[in-house]
């Protein structure tokens, strides 16, 4: 799989760290040869995020040694980080969008004319040799924010290759892509293995280990629970390293029946986005959408919301044609939405998680606020939901991804709403977190509530849903059961080729 080069260029031995009481890398050992796709997987919590943060210099280990290309440290700083030639590639993308391609390739490092101006010319020809050697077809002078998310991942990726990056360390690098852009950036990750570039990567989708992946090290509560050879190892072995139990592939769902229609869409449209979309939504049920990225899930989503206007059509909520102005108009009719963008649109970063969980219900409540009753319900939830926090004034953002995710769920346990909204419930999320997230879901349709959900991840349309909807061009162009459909037919829907070869109708 990896290079024949199986030169050592990293080498971690007795890495500890704590925060307080809290012990987030207890002696972990890693290593790296170069040529080669090293995995770190784990919970949500485990201690990938502060093994990053030490290796990029972000964060100072307590004890234990680092050796970089043969040279020994106590800890790093960022500038040495970057010097000896270590580059970390975020889940959330650090571009400046609204800067051409090249013009963050070169970002700090400019060329310059003799005349001491930056040489646009020079850099946009550079930027496409480097674009070239890596096949990747991207225009060197447009914008960022033109860009796909596959794309501005690629980009990062050829940025850091510019800087003479020899270690490359991916967190999340797919979580928000869909099955195509996923492929083409596991292809761009393939290539730099070829490159002799060592590449240590963070991934929850346990099934791209097996696709990219040469050796493999699962953390649990800062400790390494297992390390081998990816040929070894399979999905089981591997869960159960992690959360300390088998686990089935595929989540087992309880069945619910499905009630009255409580949502009905009709001939929805917003131009550019996607056009004449019908479907009803009943009470108890999870209709999925899926799609390649790009398809108008979420902008349909928002449009139902009242975060996007529509341009046509009718969205008839318990037998009531509403116009929701503004997402406040649609928490107020019962309408909640748990968004793609946690970080952006759903949390307040600096707040604590009280405040975030309580944040609609005092909103949709009376003028003065009742203390009291609002910690005894944030308490109840944070223990329901088993969300890990020091406390209830602990800033939300210091959570990790999937404790932030149920909290945000939290919150709309708190309100009455009838039909909620889940865009990528699951993403960036551990598979324990996600077990958890898919509990509160069946709980919810249990309780009569309708529920859409998009999901990039065709193992999650399948065991959530009853019904799957699958949008292509801004179109929804068929209605599967999920309890049938497999996921080779599913994945044919999404491209628009059925089994047979022919073009799959809706």
């Amino acid at each position: 799989m990896g290079s024949n080069d199986r030169t050592e260029i990293l080498a971690i031995q007795g890495l500890s760290k704590t925060f307080g009481d809290t012990v987030a890398l207890d002696k972990v050992d890693f290593n790296l040869c170069a040529g080669e796709v090293h995995c770190v997987v784990g919970e949500n919590g485990a201690g990938k995020s502060t093994l990053i943060k030490i290796l990029s210099g972000a964060e100072r280990p307590d004890q234990g040694r680092i050796a970089a290309f043969g040279r020994e440290y106590g800890h790093l700083t960022p500038e040495q980080s970057l010097g000896i030639g270590i580059a970390t590639i975020y889940q959330d993308v650090e571009l400046v969008t609204s800067l051409t391609v090249a013009d963050n390739i070169f970002l700090g490092r400019e060329l310059r004319t003799r005349l001491g101006l930056v040489d646009y010319r020079a850099q946009n020809r550079a930027a496409r040799k480097l674009l070239d050697a890596m096949n990747i077809a991207m225009p060197a002078t447009a914008l960022v924010e033109s860009l796909s998310p596959a794309q501005q991942q690629s980009l990062q990726m050829v940025k850091a290759l510019h800087i003479k990056a020899r270690i490359m360390i991916m967190d999340e690098p797919t979580s928000a892509l869909g099955v195509e852009e996923t492929k083409a950036l596991l292809e761009v990750v393939r290539r730099l293995r070829s490159q002799n570039i060592g590449i240590i990567y963070i991934s929850h989708y346990l099934q791209e280990i097996f696709e990219i992946g040469d050796r493999v090290t699962v953390l649990k509560d800062g400790k390494v629970t297992d390390a081998g050879e990816v040929r070894e190892k399979d999905i089981g072995s591997i869960t159960k390293s992690m959360i300390g139990r088998e686990q089935a592939v595929l989540y087992q769902r309880d069945a619910v029946k499905a009630g009255e229609v409580i949502l009905q869409v009709r001939n929805l449209a917003r131009p550019s986005l996607f056009e004449r979309v019908n479907f009803d939504l009943h009470r108890g049920e999870i209709l999925g959408f899926g799609g390649t990225v790009g398809t108008g899930r979420s902008a349909l989503m928002n449009v139902i919301f009242g975060a996007f206007r529509r341009s046509a059509g009718d969205i008839i909520l318990n037998g009531r044609a509403v116009r929701f102005a503004s997402p406040w108009e649609a928490i107020q009719q019962g309408v909640a939405m748990i968004p793609e963008d946690r970080k952006g649109l759903g949390l307040f970063d600096l707040r604590s998680v009280l405040e975030n969980i309580a944040i609609v219900k005092n909103e949709i409540g009376s003028l003065v606020l009742n203390h009291g009753e609002e910690k005894r319900a944030a308490r109840q939830l944070v223990e329901r939901l088993q969300i890990g926090t020091a406390g209830l004034r602990q800033a939300i953002g210091l959570l990790s991804g999937g404790n932030q995710q149920k909290a945000i769920v939290a919150r709309w346990l708190l309100s009455e709403a009838q039909v909620l909204i889940f865009d990528e419930p699951t993403k960036g999320v551990d598979i324990g977190a996600k077990t958890q997230i898919y509990g509160l879901m069946t709980e919810l349709a249990k309780a009569g509530k309708g529920i859409l959900m998009v999901s990039s991840d065709i193992p999650e349309l399948i065991c959530m849903s009853d019904r799957i909807a699958v949008m292509r061009h801004g179109e929804l162009v068929t209605t599967v059961d999920a309890k049938t459909v497999t996921e080779e037919e599913l994945l044919g829907y999404f491209l628009g080729v059925s089994d047979s070869g022919g073009i799959a109708r809706g």
